[in-house]
């Protein structure tokens, strides 16, 4: 495509900061070339060294170099992805959005959120009219007007990319009045975030500043080494005030990180029928005094944030606590802690846990910003460390882990955040890396594939139905086979067969889950327990991280059944007047000799009877009652999800 003259536009000031006594100080600088114009097409020609490219854009641009990459990697940790946007819409190394990139068609989530009322929401033009109103900016048409590079090439090349990137910043920076110190750039980050709100430009200039004065360096998914060395300084709250965003403050209180500055969004709690029992969107609760909180679920939403939030505040739709917005990591609050989602599809995770979701598409968004990846961690830290939630795989899980509550319910439940949901790097941000642990012998490991490197999974239906998906793009999984060999089929889940759509979870085991090994050949292929029956994984380049332990096996010459929930199962542990609930083993079970990872031997055994509005007492039976239960269960790894077994059809030994 032909390359178009950029609009005019008067050259941004450099900024650049000293060190004097250990101390920043403000350093004023000159401003670049004040009679000439940006030369964008010269900023495309030379290296493609992504490094030398970031250098380039800034000398052309008059952004500083240490800007550019700090917000580079807040936004993509300096990736390119080609054609695929992100969960929000944005395009390469530095996020450069394009509302209508968000419409989707998947065949593995028809509706949004995943959870079944068939009401799915692509980007329509009244949404796209509603987002822009509500703050998200399409930068990548802002890119394309400045600089006259061809939109598509702003899209796909990551030269091009980084380049449009630089005259964003330098364009918002002239709006702002200019800099004259490196912290003044403050308010065109905070704008480039696309926030409508003060608190949340700032938040995310906060974070640029955090990585640009700690310093990072990886190598990027395409190859490429990319270093920012650390420069002390703290984002401008003065900066980023004069962009005139709306005021923050709201007299709600959220349980929330102050240096997140979440926003409350309050999820109605609400009669809808006649009746007692009909209300939504959610349960009152008193956790963790009543009931504990065992888990924190991470969810993808499937439609906008818009979209997600709306849905949230009506009293007929279903109920979570949090949700995050991609291009800058928002968070909205909507339910207490203390209090009960309907999120997971699965009544007993549904009441020991707290539910995530993040705006995003499984399939279809394939990569997901880090200031999400930052903001949610450091949300999940603050919440683990308030309701004493572990930091491992086995408590901080995905949808996609939670079994359902009974054989009927097992295919229907849901596979989000899907695929391309990096745990390994979550992980990391959590302070919890998955990482080897084994401290004795033990034929226990953990799945850790290196997430960047991890292309060439064969998958179908991320564009449409039997639509080979890309190939190129990093994957959190590694297929179970049914034999040694690439060539054998993938191995059959009982109940979801075996096929390589994206939403089927059935052969797969990601990033952070624990199997114990069973058989190893010469050729690398480790076979492994896996959902009942015996599966191989090739483990050429340490897929498999030895790992510490213990493991469950049937009680000698019985076969243990696997459950979804750990319900009581006496009908005496259950109060006059309340119906037992029914305690169905799954289409599960663990032959003989098999044998499973522990996941964690004190599963509380009780149910969460909640049934009428304001948890009103009727004929004498009292509602909000948590139902406690002398059977012991534990939890272990089986399949891709999480399962339940009874201690009494068990052995506990050390892996």
């Amino acid at each position: 495509m032909p390359f178009h003259p950029p609009r005019l536009q008067r050259p941004a000031l450099m900024a650049a900061g000293a060190l004097l006594g250990g101390l920043l100080v403000a350093v004023p600088i000159t401003a670049v070339a004040s009679a000439a114009e940006p030369d964008w097409k010269a900023c495309l020609v030379g290296s493609t060294d992504r490094q030398t490219v970031f250098e380039r854009a800034a000398e052309t641009s008059g952004v500083p170099a240490d800007v550019l990459l700090a917000v580079s990697h807040m936004e993509s940790r300096w990736d390119a992805h080609g054609a695929a946007p992100s969960t929000s819409g944005g395009y390469g190394p530095m996020h450069l959005t394009d509302l209508p990139a968000l419409a989707t068609d998947t065949e593995a989530h028809p509706d949004p959120l995943g959870k079944g009322d068939g009401s799915h929401q692509s980007r329509t033009a009244h949404q796209r009219e509603e987002a822009i109103r509500l703050g998200e900016v399409e930068t990548l048409r802002t890119a394309n007007d400045i600089t006259g590079i061809p939109v598509s090439d702003l899209r796909e090349d990551a030269v091009a990319n980084i380049c449009g990137g630089a005259a964003v910043l330098a364009d918002y920076q002239e709006a702002a009045g200019g800099a004259a110190t490196l912290a003044d750039w403050s308010a065109a980050v905070g704008r480039y975030s696309g926030a409508a709100d003060e608190g949340t430009a700032l938040k995310f200039a906060r974070q640029v500043f955090a990585t640009l004065s700690s310093g990072e360096s990886r190598t990027t998914n395409d190859g490429h080494r990319v270093t920012l060395a650390a420069k002390p300084v703290a984002a401008s709250e003065e900066a980023v005030g004069r962009l005139g965003l709306a005021d923050p403050s709201t007299e709600e209180a959220v349980e929330c990180p102050a240096v997140l500055g979440c926003e409350s969004l309050p999820a109605p709690y609400e009669q809808t029928g006649d009746t007692i029992g009909d209300y939504g969107n959610h349960d009152l609760g008193n956790r963790p005094v009543e009931g504990s909180i065992d888990y924190i679920v991470i969810h993808d939403t499937e439609t906008s944030y818009d979209g997600t939030v709306r849905l949230v505040q009506d009293p007929n739709y279903l109920g979570w606590h949090y949700t995050l917005r991609s291009v800058d990591g928002h968070i909205a609050h909507h339910i207490p802690g203390k209090d009960v989602g309907w999120h997971a599809g699965n009544w007993y995770v549904n009441s020991h846990s707290i539910g995530l979701e993040h705006e995003g598409y499984a399939a279809n968004g394939a990569w997901y910003t880090e200031a999400m990846y930052q903001t949610s961690a450091t949300l999940v830290g603050y919440l683990a460390m308030k309701y004493g939630v572990p930091l491992d795989r086995a408590h901080i899980i995905g949808h996609d882990q939670v079994q359902g509550v009974a054989p009927a319910n097992v295919a229907g439940m849901h596979w989000d955040p899907g695929p391309y949901w990096d745990w390994n790097h979550y992980f990391d941000l959590l302070g919890a890396p998955i990482k080897a642990d084994r401290r004795s012998r033990s034929e226990i490991w953990t799945v850790a594939p290196d997430f960047d490197a991890n292309t060439g999974n064969v998958m179908t239906g991320c564009t449409g139905a039997g639509v080979p998906c890309p190939s190129d793009r990093g994957t959190n999984f590694v297929n179970v086979y049914s034999a040694p060999s690439a060539d054998a089929p993938l191995l059959a889940d009982t109940v979801v067969g075996g096929s390589a759509r994206v939403s089927n979870w059935g052969p797969r085991l990601a990033a952070g889950q624990k199997v114990v090994v069973n058989d190893r050949t010469r050729d690398d292929w480790w076979g492994v327990w896996f959902g009942g029956k015996q599966g191989w994984i090739q483990n050429p380049d340490g897929v498999l991280l030895p790992s510490d332990g213990q493991v469950v096996t049937p009680k000698p010459g019985t076969t243990a059944k696997v459950y979804g929930t750990a319900y009581p199962t006496e009908p005496s542990d259950y109060p006059a007047g309340v119906t037992p609930r029914k305690i169905a083993p799954l289409q599960y079970t663990i032959p003989a000799g098999q044998t499973y990872v522990l996941a964690d031997a004190e599963i509380p055994t009780d149910y969460y009877k909640a049934n009428n509005f304001n948890c009103a007492t009727v004929d004498g039976v009292p509602d909000c009652i948590v139902i406690s239960g002398g059977t012991t269960y534990y939890q272990i790894w089986f399949n891709h999800r999480i399962a339940y077994v009874m201690a009494d059809d068990v052995t506990v030994t050390d892996g």
